[in-house]
């Protein structure tokens, strides 16, 4: 029989899921002095929250849906972000050709006025129209789309170290997160909801776990409905829609630094985007999903599509051949519709609080640039049936890493920077500002040298690096480091990459402590 580790703790608020929404609540709610649990049955952001096309941004196609509520807003988190997280979130031009059958010239331009004007002015340049017989945009293009293209800007972002600079948040102010650990059952009793939970640690049989908390968070991302069908007990929610959104990365295909917007004849659109340096990021499909949740896939038809339309606008275009990653990613779109990328991709909460009874709070859509002011409404809503600070705080505060002396000036950083680690290679340094910000200090604070660096496990990952990520940033393994915290994996031979999968799981075995957010409870 195995014994359950129960904790006396109650909390005030526990949520299943860490994806961007489900640490965005943790981190709001933590803010405000509750008491908040976290678990996740997998990584941080291991899902959906690290599968997107990297992109903060508006939402430029949503106009057409005449969904300018949810544009203006995204436009307004954009602005937000750029401030709060400059280090991850920075502008990008994106460069949009004329084809021919595509949305008219003047249907494109009013868009762009309107996104515009929808947009916080100032904060990155305003649309225009675009020569690419002139600019270096068009080299890389046929030759039949060499007529008057327009250009606009959103930004970039790293999905998955957004995710994390939540939990870093929500942990510093007292949250405790656990990573793999499964709800197996979510009961409410009376005025207090009793979760049971398995534990997986490296090398170890499952550990049970019992947890008490006064309200429940379903942040599950796609696993919403199972949560709430197999764990909780009740029924899924009919207008749930499952889309899948699939990527394919292949070497660089031009050289400049802006993203290309590319109308398909069948009405979608696709991105290019350059990719950690040396790649182009291709995608994203749209395809209701009935498949395994837990490994979903790209399909080869996925796959003819993206290649079949880089060969419409690319002068060189990849084959199948290129493709050295892809990666695929399941929404819970909340809308019922044939067509999936006409589902809405704005969130939708459910709260189900029977008088004198623990509430319960779904959260169901959502993307990855409207997850503040989501995890705002949703301590709104817990509000309405318990005791919490009505005082909002997250849109002026900084995530961790983002206090730069210099703002978005990454020059002037990386030029701070390495006045006090001198001793630092140059490409080394501007990686580590890149990725953690002023967080690198914190990586860096054992080091005067660069031998203090430890052993070069794989080409420029030091043994400091990997301690830093297994220590602060819930690291277990090579994927995790590799693939999510950093895109090092793309270009890590496959010796390197189970050198620091090997170093990981021997530091894990030999490290009597548990992970930091495991000894605060």
């Amino acid at each position: 029989m195995r014994h359950t580790n129960n904790i006396e703790k109650i909390f005030d608020v526990a949520i299943i899921g860490g994806g961007i929404n489900g640490v965005g609540i943790a981190r709001d709610m933590a803010g405000r002095g509750l008491s908040v649990l976290l678990c996740e049955k997998g990584d941080l952001g291991g899902a959906t929250s690290s599968a997107s096309t990297k992109l903060i941004h508006g939402g430029l196609r949503y106009l057409e849906h005449l969904e300018f509520r949810l544009v203006r807003e995204s436009l307004s988190e954009r602005a937000i972000l750029m401030k709060s997280a400059p280090h991850i979130v920075t502008p990008l031009r994106f460069i949009m050709p004329k084809v021919a059958g595509g949305r008219p010239r003047w249907l494109l331009k009013l868009g762009l006025y309107l996104y515009d004007h929808l947009a916080a002015r100032g904060d990155i340049p305003s649309a225009k129209a675009l020569d690419l017989k002139q600019d270096q945009a068009g080299d890389a293009l046929v030759s039949s789309l060499k007529r008057p293209a327009l250009s606009y800007w959103d930004c970039w972002t790293e999905d998955n170290r957004l995710v994390i600079l939540n939990a870093i948040d929500a942990r510093d102010r007292g949250a405790s997160i656990y990573t793999h650990m499964r709800v197996e059952k979510a009961r409410r009793h009376n005025d207090l909801w009793h979760l049971d939970a398995l534990s997986a640690p490296s090398d170890e049989p499952p550990l049970a776990y019992g947890f008490k908390a006064r309200s429940l968070v379903n942040a599950a991302g796609p696993w919403a409905g199972q949560i709430l069908s197999d764990q909780i007990g009740y029924d899924i929610p009919k207008r749930l829609t499952l889309v899948k959104g699939s990527h394919i990365v292949v070497p660089r295909l031009f050289s400049h630094e802006s993203a290309y917007l590319f109308q398909n004849t069948d009405g979608r659109i696709i991105f290019a985007i350059p990719f950690e340096q040396n790649f182009t990021l291709i995608g994203t499909t749209d395809i209701v999903f009935k498949g395994d949740l837990d490994n979903p896939e790209i399909s080869q038809e996925e796959i003819d599509y993206l290649i079949d339309v880089a060969s419409k606008f690319f002068k060189k275009p990849p084959d199948r051949s290129d493709i050295i990653f892809s990666f695929t990613g399941v929404r819970p779109l909340y809308g019922a519709e044939d067509n999936p990328s006409k589902v809405s991709r704005d969130y939708h909460l459910e709260l189900d609080a029977p008088d004198n009874k623990a509430p319960l709070l779904n959260i169901f859509g959502g993307k990855l640039t409207t997850y503040r002011c989501l995890a705002q409404e949703a301590v709104h809503a817990l509000g309405r049936t318990m005791p919490i600070s009505s005082k909002d705080w997250t849109e002026k505060a900084i995530l961790p890493g983002g206090d730069l002396p210099y703002g978005a000036d990454f020059k002037r950083n990386l030029e701070d920077f390495m006045g006090c680690y001198a001793w630092l290679p140059e490409p080394l340094a501007r990686r580590y500002l890149r990725t953690y910000g002023s967080l690198a200090d914190r990586l860096l604070e054992d080091c005067n040298s660069f031998e203090d660096l430890g052993a070069e496990i794989a080409p420029d990952v030091y043994e400091a690096e990997l301690a830093y990520a297994m220590a602060h940033e819930w690291v277990r393994d090579g994927v995790d480091f590799l693939y999510r915290r950093t895109k090092l994996g793309l270009s890590t031979p496959e010796k390197d990459r189970q050198s620091v999968d090997r170093w990981l799981h021997e530091q894990a075995s030999n490290n009597v402590q548990k992970q930091e957010t495991q000894l605060k409870i």
